[in-house]
């Protein structure tokens, strides 16, 4: 059965995020000698426990700070440009350089967090050489993963890229004269059930362990230290006119403590590579981005 056939057999649909944003809850107190106006922050992933001990160290330093967490990919950029959110963390730079040149803004990156090696996985093959001519490969349909995970599959040497290939990659550029493997798009949930029928399948981490796989089974993982890795830096971001602000440069240099980096790769299950790129090389990865984007 095809993969395509698969999936349609499986009549899975992809999950519409709720649109509702909620606060997470946690209610930080306000230690002697804090700030009493607390600075907001916009997140995804509140629950992690990382965000107690970085609400803590922020305390000790001082700062009072509010984690809002958002159901919505969207309403973290929207609140910050919006002004009820003074800080958000949760998007790479590609994801930023998309909303900012679709909504002409100018949110800025000031500092970064973690790069997320994306991984090749399969139950046919041990190791990428095993992969024969001819070979399947599944990689996830949307526009940002599906260019990363051919960068991936270049990188890998299974296939080639027109132009050697960019953050803005599609299918259409496989050079197929002198690629090893054909690539089939599918939804990004569905990557690790196309298994089944592929020689491989570039899976999202996010679906990793839902599908009973660890980051460990992966028989190729992209460079996070790889200029190809820049576009998808995690980072910290804030209004342009906020960028210099002493308050908020401060908590990014308090998220780079030895306890909260390793709560953030313990959250990832193992998978995160703590990043410290500076403002200003963020600020110059992001305006090539979008400038190739303004350019599509």
């Amino acid at each position: 059965m095809s993969v395509r056939s698969t999936l349609l057999a499986a009549g899975a649909a992809a999950s519409v995020l709720a649109l509702a944003a909620c606060a997470s809850g946690a209610e930080t107190p306000v230690a002697e000698g804090t700030t009493e106006d607390p600075v907001r922050i916009g997140v995804v992933s509140s629950g992690e426990a990382y965000w107690d001990t970085f609400a803590e160290a922020a305390a000790a330093d001082g700062i009072t700070v509010e984690i809002v967490n958002f159901s919505d990919y969207q309403l973290p950029n929207q609140g910050l440009s919006d002004g009820d959110l003074d800080l958000n963390q949760f998007q790479h730079l590609q994801f930023l350089a998309g909303y900012n040149v679709a909504r002409g803004d100018d949110l800025t990156p000031i500092g970064a967090t973690a790069v997320y090696p994306l991984g090749l996985y399969s139950t046919s093959h041990a190791s990428v050489e095993e992969i024969p001519e001819g070979g399947e490969v599944a990689i996830p349909n949307d526009d940002t993963n599906q260019a990363r995970a051919l960068l991936v599959l270049q990188e890998a040497g299974l296939i080639a890229l027109r132009d050697g290939g960019n953050s803005f990659s599609t299918p259409a550029d496989v050079l197929a004269d002198e690629s090893r493997v054909t690539v089939t798009p599918v939804d990004a949930a569905q990557t690790a059930l196309a298994l089944q029928d592929v020689d491989a399948s570039i899976v999202n981490n996010d679906f990793v362990g839902d599908a009973g796989l660890t980051a460990e089974d992966a028989i190729y993982s992209d460079d996070p230290d790889a200029s190809a890795a820049e576009p998808y830096i995690n980072i910290w971001v804030s209004r342009a006119e906020d960028a210099e602000d002493v308050t908020l440069n401060r908590l990014v240099e308090i998220f780079h403590t030895e306890e909260i980096e390793q709560g953030v790769i313990e959250a990832s299950g193992g998978t995160g590579v703590i990043k410290d790129n500076d403002a200003a090389d963020l600020q110059a990865i992001l305006a090539e981005i979008q400038t190739n984007l303004a350019d599509q």
